[in-house]
């Protein structure tokens, strides 16, 4: 029953993270990096501490009360994954859900599943399942098949990605050009997108934030609300940075004020999209509680989020105007990527 829980509030989580960009595609004359930053102040400064209020009303005392140590790794954490979460948000800008999701989190997926098992293995734990526990259990097994599965998956997914893009450079008249810009996209996305794994080495970081929330009598269920709070100010610090520094550079900050826009449907939108990013972490925390940090949480968040989004790309038509056989390709990535969290599950179960 707790695997079958872990699954369900992983794919919620997935399913959230999978979906949040879609408000995006409804704010109208804003730039970028505009409605990244009201959406970023929502999801990681505002709804966060309104979470962890609500499901553990001392998580103030709990932060303050902890080591600088520890509230610094974590903020660290944070701070490194934020620069995953712009690359995330550059690569559905140009490239669309379902492309820019597969190129951003395909190598993210199976990394972030097993390097925390191998730094176990060097660094033994109580509780934490190293990789050689991993690959001598059957449940372990199948996780690691679930994982390879994922990859199989992923694969095709790019494979699907390349046909869509050679078949959108075949159609623009600037060939040239447009191939280097969406070269240069893709291998912007490339470089930076390992960084989001490092959401993973947060929540092991913050740990000690989560397990005071349960020995103070918390349920274990929302202990990872106080991690999030401070994994989550490190992603604020590198988003609201950068995003600051495009606004003064593009004088966009007077999107603000530009009353040819629909300034409180954007904020509106924007919000919602930010809102809807937090509940990919709140249920990730839970799914955490019924798993733990492992292969299986993460393969199972990140095959959900890859999921959801191809999904959504082929709601938008994003796919329109390429091959059968390319139709064909996606569809069988999605299916295989199902495939992989269901091996995932029976695994946790076994």
């Amino acid at each position: 029953m707790q695997a079958i829980l872990g699954v369900l509030f992983h794919s919620l989580g997935g399913v959230a993270a999978g979906s949040f960009y879609m408000p995006y595609n409804k704010v109208k004359g804003w730039s970028w990096e505009t409605y990244w930053m009201v959406g970023g102040i929502m999801s990681w400064l505002i709804v966060p501490p309104i979470a962890a209020y609500l499901t553990v009303p001392g998580f103030v005392e709990i932060i303050a009360s902890s080591s600088n140590t520890i509230l610094g790794i974590t903020f660290l954490m944070g701070l490194l994954w934020g620069i995953g979460g712009l690359s995330y948000g550059l690569g559905v800008r140009y490239l669309g859900m379902s492309l820019g999701n597969s190129v951003v989190l395909g190598f993210c997926a199976a990394f972030g599943a097993i390097v925390p098992s191998v730094y176990y293995n060097f660094n033994p734990q109580e509780g934490k399942t190293s990789f050689t526990e991993m690959i001598s259990s059957t449940g372990g097994q199948v996780v690691l098949l679930g994982v390879l599965v994922c990859l199989l998956g992923i694969a095709l997914s790019r494979k699907s990605r390349n046909a869509k893009r050679k078949g959108i450079i075949r159609r623009r008249k600037e060939k040239e050009c447009f191939r280097v810009q969406f070269g240069k996209r893709i291998n912007c996305c490339n470089l930076i997108r390992n960084f989001k794994f490092f959401f993973s080495f947060g929540i092991e970081a913050g740990k000690p934030l989560a397990d005071a929330a349960v020995a103070a009598g918390y349920d274990h269920l929302f202990a990872n609300n106080v991690t999030f709070v401070v994994i989550l100010w490190g992603g604020l610090a590198t988003n609201l940075v950068w995003t600051t520094i495009l606004s003064i550079r593009n004088k966009s900050y007077k999107d603000f004020t530009n009353k040819s826009t629909p300034i409180r449907n954007n904020i509106l939108f924007s919000a919602l999209a930010g809102t809807i990013r937090f509940l990919q972490f709140f249920f990730y925390g839970m799914g955490e509680s019924k798993l733990g940090n492992g292969a299986s949480s993460w393969i199972l968040h990140m095959s959900t989020i890859i999921l959801t989004a191809n999904l959504w790309g082929i709601y938008r038509k994003e796919w329109q105007g390429v091959t059968q056989k390319t139709k064909w390709t996606i569809t069988s990535g999605i299916v295989v990527i199902i495939l992989s969290v269901v091996l995932v599950g029976i695994g946790n179960s076994i």
